[in-house]
């Protein structure tokens, strides 16, 4: 007793304790059943889906065709599970009069995983499913016996030794040459011998030169190694007895050559900096997520499930990266943080029929790479030379917009996330690549928030596509500014106005840009008013005030056509 608790072993009865004690000596598990418990005989068997078994643990636990029992011939009763633990219906005690010692081999693959499935672990699963040696089982039941009649007394009877199915070592060989080429030092080939020997790891050597690479150990492993299986193996074992400190440590000299980064394409890195740039904090989150934010959050009645989740509150896929930084933001609040500006470049996950199995793929899932960010509080540090106020949407589209490729909009939608009417979605090319917003108002007392952080969501492939730079000559000629306020009906997107215009430019007409939007009095009922700042420019001449007035006529007529702009007045 006082050395299974040295042990780290609780003592609970004689004969538990003995079978623990063996299992620290021998390295295999044992289980003792009471014999006087037992109806009929005792057989091995995969479970029946539905039966049910009591474990000594007391938890009742329902089985399925892939767990492997012992059960009683004669009732069908499982009274035990294999490899794993024991029934309670069998379980010895202080009245046990008559006992059966099980030792057995179980194969790995018939016990990795099913413990954690009935979300408890065992001394004996965690043995049985890195293998233990089976050929000492005669052995180990002898010890086990001699300590029963020593420390019970009784009389002993016949072993049962069942050979049914136990794995076959296949050779392994290690060609001497590879293994010096990989450890890079010219171990020589009787060390390697030598090592084999002193590893108990029986061996031959072929002592010819063969065609796929000459003098080669060809080394059958014992029944306890189960970790020798390939090539690679043996030479693990070389290099560790031999001495990693008798390795030399030297330089590569292979000719590095540095890869030239394609310009029209930013990096994850390059993007990861771009956002950090604009005061955002980068954060990594699990890529499980609670049920409950997919279906109330965002509205995905259909998540994707994982077989065997770590905790309840991580049972799915996320399909959004919003939700983990707004659980982010919250423990920032709780911890008396008054400003919080967070971002996350990661993978989402999405039903999709269309994608097939492949070696970075899963078939019928999508899992596009998504960058998002939030702020919540103000919208600078705070500080005396800058007045205190929250971040709105349009800091942090700004911080956005700096970031899209040319040709991204932002149109106003609604998304189950967002806030209506405070909310858009980023188009390209006609295509929605994010979304940007106030978080909805029902959404903060769930995160115990007390004003609405800024949120955005945004592919990362269209972000990682940008223009490449175009040099041009420093123009000597003066540059021209008109102001242009025209009245359209508040449904025209701002974006959309302003493309309209440049679409009726002529080539020296630099930029066109909204600086204000006015809605009131003076101005027909379901109109706004958008004063927009032109600036034109020609590199070569100084432009006459026909060609500027003109200029404002083509792009004032595009506009009046496709949204109906007039003159303010």
């Amino acid at each position: 007793r006082e050395r299974l608790e040295k042990s780290g072993q609780r003592s609970i009865t004689a004969l538990v304790d003995i079978s623990n004690y063996v299992m620290l000596e021998a390295g295999r598990p044992t289980h003792v059943f009471d014999l006087d418990r037992v109806h009929g005989g005792l057989e091995v068997r995969w479970a029946k889906k539905g039966e049910t078994l009591k474990l000594l643990n007391g938890n009742t636990v329902v089985l399925d065709e892939s767990v492997g029992v012992i059960a009683e011939t004669k009732t069908g009763a499982v009274e035990s599970l294999a490899g794993i633990m024991g029934g309670d219906s069998t379980a010895v005690s202080l009245e046990t009069q008559n006992v059966y010692v099980e030792a057995a081999f179980w194969h790995p693959l018939a016990i990795q995983g099913r413990a954690r499935r009935f979300n408890f672990s065992t001394d004996a699963g965690h043995r049985f499913e890195r293998g233990v040696d089976w050929e000492t089982i005669p052995a180990h039941l002898d010890r086990i016996s001699a300590l029963i009649l020593e420390i019970c007394g009784g009389q002993a009877g016949p072993i049962d030794d069942q050979i049914i199915n136990v794995p076959q070592r296949k050779p392994v060989t290690m060609r001497i040459a590879r293994a010096q080429k990989v450890i890079g030092v010219a171990v020589a080939a009787d060390e390697m011998a030598s090592i084999f020997t002193r590893l108990g790891l029986t061996h031959t050597r072929t002592g010819i030169t063969t065609a796929d690479g000459g003098d080669a150990f060809i080394v059958t492993p014992p029944s306890y190694r189960f970790d020798i299986e390939i090539e690679e193996d043996l030479i693990e074992e070389i290099a560790r007895i031999y001495g990693f400190d008798n390795i030399p440590a030297l330089p590569p000299i292979a000719r590095a050559a540095m890869h030239a980064q394609p310009e029209g394409t930013r990096s994850l890195h390059e993007l990861r900096a771009a956002v950090a740039a604009c005061d955002y904090f980068e954060t990594i989150n699990y890529s499980f997520v609670d049920k409950a934010w997919e279906h109330e959050l965002l509205g995905n009645t259909d998540p994707i499930n994982l077989l065997n989740p770590i905790a309840s509150q991580m049972a799915v896929m996320r399909s959004s990266l919003i939700p983990g930084l707004l659980a982010i933001v919250q423990y920032n609040v709780s911890h008396k943080a008054d400003r919080v500006r967070v971002f996350e470049l990661g993978k989402v996950f999405k039903r999709d029929a269309s994608v097939t199995d492949g070696p970075l793929a899963v078939a019928g899932i999508t899992q596009p790479l998504k960058l998002a960010g939030m702020a919540f509080g103000g919208a600078v540090a705070e500080q005396w030379a800058s007045q205190k106020r929250t971040a709105d949407f349009y800091d942090v589209k700004g911080d956005l917009a700096a970031m899209l490729p040319d040709g991204a909009h932002f149109v106003a939608a609604e998304h189950p996330l967002l806030h209506p009417g405070r909310s858009a979605k980023i188009e390209l090319n006609q295509v929605t690549i994010g979304w940007i917003g106030e978080l909805h108002p029902k959404h903060l007392s769930r995160f115990e928030l007390t004003s609405a952080p800024i949120v955005f969501e945004v592919e990362v492939a269209p972000l990682q596509q940008r223009s490449l730079t175009v040099h041009g000559a420093v123009s000597k000629q003066p540059l021209v500014r008109r102001d242009i306020a025209l009245v359209v009906a508040n449904s025209v997107n701002s974006d959309e106005l302003v493309d309209s215009l440049m679409a009726g430019a002529p080539a020296f007409v630099r930029s066109v840009d909204v600086f204000d939007v006015y809605r009131g009095a003076a101005l027909p009922e379901g109109k706004k008013s958008v004063a927009i700042r032109v600036l034109m420019q020609d590199t070569e001449r100084t432009l006459a005030d026909t060609e500027i007035e003109g200029a404002c006529q083509q792009m004032l007529s595009k506009a009046q056509e496709q949204h109906g702009a007039t003159l303010r007045a």
